[in-house]
Protein backbone atom coordinates (compact mmCIF):
# COMPACT_ATOMS: atom_id res chain seq x y z
CA UNK A 1 0.00 0.00 0.00
CA UNK A 2 1.57 3.73 -1.27
CA UNK A 3 3.20 5.78 2.07
CA UNK A 4 0.18 8.21 1.31
CA UNK A 5 -2.77 5.69 0.89
CA UNK A 6 -1.86 4.50 4.18
CA UNK A 7 -1.26 7.63 5.97
CA UNK A 8 -5.07 8.36 4.72
CA UNK A 9 -6.25 5.04 6.02
CA UNK A 10 -4.40 5.30 9.30
CA UNK A 11 -6.29 8.93 9.73
CA UNK A 12 -9.43 7.74 9.39
CA UNK A 13 -9.04 4.56 11.80
CA UNK A 14 -7.96 7.20 14.10
CA UNK A 15 -11.26 9.79 13.39
CA UNK A 16 -12.82 6.12 13.75
CA UNK A 17 -11.48 5.20 16.94
CA UNK A 18 -11.68 8.42 19.04
CA UNK A 19 -15.02 9.32 18.06
CA UNK A 20 -16.39 6.31 19.36
CA UNK A 21 -14.60 7.08 22.85
CA UNK A 22 -17.06 9.41 23.39
CA UNK A 23 -20.06 6.66 23.81
CA UNK A 24 -17.69 4.18 25.35
CA UNK A 25 -15.92 6.24 28.71
CA UNK A 26 -18.38 9.48 29.25
CA UNK A 27 -16.01 11.83 27.75
CA UNK A 28 -15.35 15.43 29.48
CA UNK A 29 -16.13 18.37 27.42
CA UNK A 30 -14.39 21.43 27.77
CA UNK A 31 -14.97 24.90 26.01
CA UNK A 32 -12.55 27.91 25.17
CA UNK A 33 -13.89 31.17 24.25
CA UNK A 34 -12.43 34.36 22.96
CA UNK A 35 -13.32 36.72 25.36
CA UNK A 36 -13.48 39.59 22.67
CA UNK A 37 -15.55 38.27 20.12
CA UNK A 38 -19.20 39.76 19.18
CA UNK A 39 -21.34 36.78 18.51
CA UNK A 40 -24.31 38.82 17.87
CA UNK A 41 -22.43 39.69 14.33
CA UNK A 42 -22.40 35.66 13.35
CA UNK A 43 -25.39 34.53 11.30
CA UNK A 44 -23.95 32.34 8.61
CA UNK A 45 -21.48 29.49 8.55
CA UNK A 46 -19.56 27.10 6.64
CA UNK A 47 -16.62 24.68 6.55
CA UNK A 48 -13.07 24.31 6.45
CA UNK A 49 -12.40 23.93 2.53
CA UNK A 50 -9.83 20.83 4.27
CA UNK A 51 -11.22 19.65 7.53
CA UNK A 52 -8.53 18.40 10.18
CA UNK A 53 -10.17 15.20 9.94
CA UNK A 54 -9.49 14.85 6.15
CA UNK A 55 -6.57 13.46 4.62
CA UNK A 56 -4.75 15.00 1.64
CA UNK A 57 -6.52 12.57 -0.97
CA UNK A 58 -10.28 12.68 0.46
CA UNK A 59 -12.84 13.22 2.92
CA UNK A 60 -13.21 10.83 5.28
CA UNK A 61 -16.45 9.20 6.50
CA UNK A 62 -15.88 10.48 10.10
CA UNK A 63 -15.64 14.76 8.39
CA UNK A 64 -19.16 13.59 6.64
CA UNK A 65 -20.99 12.25 10.01
CA UNK A 66 -19.45 15.43 11.67
CA UNK A 67 -20.43 17.64 8.82
CA UNK A 68 -24.13 16.64 8.78
CA UNK A 69 -24.47 16.93 12.65
CA UNK A 70 -23.13 20.33 12.52
CA UNK A 71 -25.55 21.80 10.28
CA UNK A 72 -29.05 20.42 12.52
CA UNK A 73 -26.75 22.04 15.75
CA UNK A 74 -26.14 25.71 13.95
CA UNK A 75 -29.75 25.35 12.26
CA UNK A 76 -31.44 24.56 15.52
CA UNK A 77 -29.71 27.95 16.74
CA UNK A 78 -30.79 30.01 13.39
CA UNK A 79 -27.96 29.98 11.69
CA UNK A 80 -27.86 29.92 8.04
CA UNK A 81 -25.28 27.64 5.83
CA UNK A 82 -23.53 29.49 3.13
CA UNK A 83 -20.80 29.72 0.95
CA UNK A 84 -19.65 32.95 2.11
CA UNK A 85 -19.91 32.81 6.02
CA UNK A 86 -19.19 34.92 9.22
CA UNK A 87 -18.14 31.65 10.81
CA UNK A 88 -15.74 28.38 9.51
CA UNK A 89 -16.36 25.29 11.32
CA UNK A 90 -13.10 22.88 11.45
CA UNK A 91 -12.82 19.87 13.08
CA UNK A 92 -9.46 18.14 14.81
CA UNK A 93 -8.89 14.34 16.22
CA UNK A 94 -6.01 13.44 18.27
CA UNK A 95 -4.54 10.54 20.47
CA UNK A 96 -2.14 10.02 22.90
CA UNK A 97 -0.76 6.94 24.54
CA UNK A 98 -1.07 6.78 27.85
CA UNK A 99 -0.11 4.87 31.31
CA UNK A 100 -2.12 4.90 34.14
CA UNK A 101 -0.24 3.67 38.13
CA UNK A 102 -2.84 2.67 40.86
CA UNK A 103 -2.07 1.13 44.27
CA UNK A 104 -4.60 -0.85 46.41
CA UNK A 105 -4.26 -2.37 49.81
CA UNK A 106 -4.08 -6.25 50.09
CA UNK A 107 -4.81 -7.65 53.27
CA UNK A 108 -3.17 -10.80 54.71
CA UNK A 109 -2.11 -12.59 57.61
CA UNK A 110 -4.62 -13.33 60.37
CA UNK A 111 -6.08 -10.21 60.40
CA UNK A 112 -7.86 -10.90 56.85
CA UNK A 113 -10.73 -12.57 58.61
CA UNK A 114 -12.37 -9.07 60.33
CA UNK A 115 -13.48 -8.06 56.88
CA UNK A 116 -15.73 -11.23 56.20
CA UNK A 117 -16.89 -11.61 59.89
CA UNK A 118 -16.60 -8.84 62.26
CA UNK A 119 -17.77 -5.84 59.85
CA UNK A 120 -13.93 -3.81 60.44
CA UNK A 121 -10.91 -4.37 59.14
CA UNK A 122 -7.42 -4.88 60.98
CA UNK A 123 -4.12 -2.97 61.52
CA UNK A 124 -2.71 -4.11 57.80
CA UNK A 125 0.41 -4.80 59.84
CA UNK A 126 0.46 -8.25 57.03
CA UNK A 127 -0.87 -6.84 54.28
CA UNK A 128 0.97 -4.68 51.64
CA UNK A 129 0.34 -2.88 48.24
CA UNK A 130 -0.40 -4.30 44.79
CA UNK A 131 0.49 -2.19 41.84
CA UNK A 132 -1.36 -2.00 39.09
CA UNK A 133 -0.04 -0.35 35.31
CA UNK A 134 -2.43 0.08 32.51
CA UNK A 135 -2.29 1.50 29.26
CA UNK A 136 -4.72 3.05 27.27
CA UNK A 137 -5.04 5.68 24.34
CA UNK A 138 -6.87 8.74 25.17
CA UNK A 139 -9.13 10.81 22.34
CA UNK A 140 -9.31 14.04 21.84
CA UNK A 141 -12.28 16.06 19.39
CA UNK A 142 -11.79 19.46 18.37
CA UNK A 143 -14.88 21.60 16.74
CA UNK A 144 -13.40 25.16 16.22
CA UNK A 145 -15.12 28.42 14.93
CA UNK A 146 -13.46 30.60 13.44
CA UNK A 147 -14.46 34.27 12.65
CA UNK A 148 -14.22 34.62 8.47
CA UNK A 149 -13.54 37.65 7.98
CA UNK A 150 -10.21 38.04 10.74
CA UNK A 151 -9.58 34.23 10.19
CA UNK A 152 -9.58 34.19 13.90
CA UNK A 153 -10.64 31.40 16.69
CA UNK A 154 -13.75 32.37 18.15
CA UNK A 155 -15.24 29.62 20.28
CA UNK A 156 -13.33 25.66 20.62
CA UNK A 157 -15.28 22.83 22.07
CA UNK A 158 -13.38 19.88 22.92
CA UNK A 159 -14.35 16.12 24.04
CA UNK A 160 -12.08 13.55 25.86
CA UNK A 161 -12.54 10.28 25.93
CA UNK A 162 -10.73 6.95 26.27
CA UNK A 163 -10.21 5.05 23.10
CA UNK A 164 -11.93 2.04 22.83
CA UNK A 165 -13.19 -0.81 20.10
CA UNK A 166 -16.40 -1.91 21.57
CA UNK A 167 -18.57 0.38 19.05
CA UNK A 168 -16.36 0.82 15.88
CA UNK A 169 -19.93 -0.11 14.33
CA UNK A 170 -21.57 2.39 14.99
CA UNK A 171 -19.66 6.09 13.63
CA UNK A 172 -22.37 7.75 12.67
CA UNK A 173 -23.98 8.05 16.01
CA UNK A 174 -20.74 8.72 18.25
CA UNK A 175 -20.57 11.44 15.43
CA UNK A 176 -24.00 12.88 16.32
CA UNK A 177 -23.47 12.02 19.91
CA UNK A 178 -20.13 13.57 20.20
CA UNK A 179 -21.39 16.61 18.39
CA UNK A 180 -24.56 17.28 20.76
CA UNK A 181 -22.44 16.80 23.38
CA UNK A 182 -19.73 19.63 22.40
CA UNK A 183 -22.75 21.91 21.23
CA UNK A 184 -24.38 21.51 24.51
CA UNK A 185 -22.00 24.00 26.25
CA UNK A 186 -22.80 26.71 23.01
CA UNK A 187 -24.70 29.06 23.99
CA UNK A 188 -25.55 31.07 21.46
CA UNK A 189 -28.26 31.54 19.04
CA UNK A 190 -27.69 33.77 15.11
CA UNK A 191 -27.25 37.07 15.53
CA UNK A 192 -27.56 37.33 19.42
CA UNK A 193 -24.59 38.47 21.99
CA UNK A 194 -26.09 37.41 24.55
CA UNK A 195 -25.26 33.91 25.89
CA UNK A 196 -28.56 31.92 26.32
CA UNK A 197 -28.91 29.25 29.29
CA UNK A 198 -27.32 26.07 28.51
CA UNK A 199 -29.68 23.29 27.85
CA UNK A 200 -32.81 25.72 26.98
Amino acid sequence: MPNQTFRAFALFVVCLTVLLAGCASKPKVFINQNPSADFGQYRTFGFQDQLGTDSDQYASLASSYLIAATVREMKSRGYTESANPDLIVNFNVQTEDKIRTTQTPTTGGYYGYRGCYGGYGGYGAYGGYETRVTQFTEGTVNIDLVDASKQQLVWEGVIVGKVTDEVRENLQAVCEEVVAEIFGSYPYIAGNSEPQPIGK
